[in-house]
């Protein structure tokens, strides 16, 4: 499995100017009747910073959002498609000119609470309409996925969201979320037990040996019971034990998108890498281990930043009712060699579900060249 994480870093210079247009003289006709809000929709506090670039103040107002999503009643261990759509956003057009269409590309998170807690990544397609000077940025749908790993009501709550423009320069205007209330809400069920079930009736009939003793090409002698004369007799063969299953890994998501910094300063760009999911239905007594590689971050002119400049702290769940507990990695640098994400050792039995996830933090120096720079996270499970 390859994860694809983001960052970037800016340098430029930009003027935002807002304009307001009123019209007089005509009489006022009678109110329109409002639309019912679709359900789901909620608003909430939003403060977005714009970029440090744009010289502008923080735009502070309200965020009108609704969460949706493609299974309200999900088993355990099935994978659900969610969309997190923002119809209004106080976020304004970083740039002193207009924006053209299809140059900003909106992630978000998402927070999950009730039986299954965590956070999901949400990323959107790089599709606007045309934004003029000093104009709110448009709406913006984004998806993602995420394992459902314990049964019962599920809640979904908006999360702060990043815009991000690449049109000129890279600029990205953060949103941060305030008391945002629940958009949705699913509920999950065990999954079904393969060996529940109608039992077959007993049948009555039965043969049994003759209880003299035998010597090898001897005739013996059987009786019947529960049989008509002349019916033939059956014998019924135990049915063969459950085969093996597999050690498998599923991700919410396919890319991580890092925390932007402002030119000049440094510091730590942080992040997820979004929930990891482990089967292993296996049987037997093996552990297995997940270890992280990641490449160098390449940027703009051939700037590069050491893959061991990006370090995680992760965590990681079992399910209940698995057989196995599962061990985090330590805290630290993560690099081309390679860390430990999560592992199970072995033992008399193993085998269960087990939810991962990593916080990751990215330290740059000051004065990194600017642009966005690229880096791939291998996650290895064996």
């Amino acid at each position: 499995m390859r994860t694809r994480a983001g960052s970037s870093r800016r340098w430029s210079a930009a003027l935002g100017l807002a304009a307001l247009a009123a019209t007089a003289g005509a009489l006022p006709g009678p109110p329109a009747a409002e639309s019912p809000a679709p359900p789901g929709q909620v608003e909430f506090p939003t403060r977005c910073l714009p970029p440090q670039e744009a010289a502008l103040a923080p735009a502070e107002g309200p965020t009108t959002a609704r969460i949706t999503v493609d299974d309200p009643a999900p088993e355990v261990g099935k994978t659900v498609t969610v969309t997190y759509q923002v119809t209004r956003t106080p976020a304004v057009n970083p740039l002193a000119g207009a924006l053209p269409a299809d140059v900003l590309t909106p992630t978000g998170r998402i927070l999950l609470g009730g039986a299954q807690s965590g956070e999901l990544t949400v990323v959107g397609a790089r599709r606007n309409d045309p934004v003029r000077a000093g104009a709110e940025l448009p709406a913006a749908t984004m998806t993602g996925t995420f394992t459902v790993t314990a049964p019962g009501g599920i809640t979904l709550t908006p999360g702060g969201y990043t815009l991000h423009t690449s049109h000129l320069l890279d600029l990205d205007t953060i949103c941060t979320a305030t008391g945002a209330p629940v958009s949705a809400r699913i509920t999950a069920s065990p999954p079904p037990d393969p060996a529940e079930g109608t039992p077959a009736p007993a049948d009555p009939r039965a043969v049994a040996p003759g209880t003299a003793p035998a010597t090898p090409g001897a005739a013996v002698e059987v009786t019947g019971a529960g049989s008509a004369p002349g019916a033939a007799a059956t014998r019924e063969e135990p049915a063969p034990a459950a085969a093996p299953g597999a050690l498998s890994l599923t991700q919410s998501g396919a890319s991580v998108t890092l925390a932007a910094l402002p030119y000049g300063a440094g510091g730590a760009a942080p992040g997820r890498i979004g929930t990891v999911t482990v089967r292993d239905a296996r049987g037997g007594t093996r552990g297995w281990s997940l270890i992280g590689r990641v490449t160098a971050f390449t940027g703009p002119g051939g700037a590069a930043i050491p893959g061991a400049s990006l370090s995680w702290t992760p965590t990681c769940t079992a399910a209940p009712g698995s057989a196995s507990r599962c061990a985090a990695g330590r805290a630290g640098a993560v690099g081309p060699e390679g860390a430990v994400l999560a592992s199970v050792p072995d033992a008399a039995s193993v085998g269960g579900t087990f939810t991962i996830d990593a916080a990751v933090t990215l330290t740059l120096p000051p004065y990194t060249p600017p642009g966005a720079y690229r880096a791939v996270l291998t996650l290895t499970l064996s």
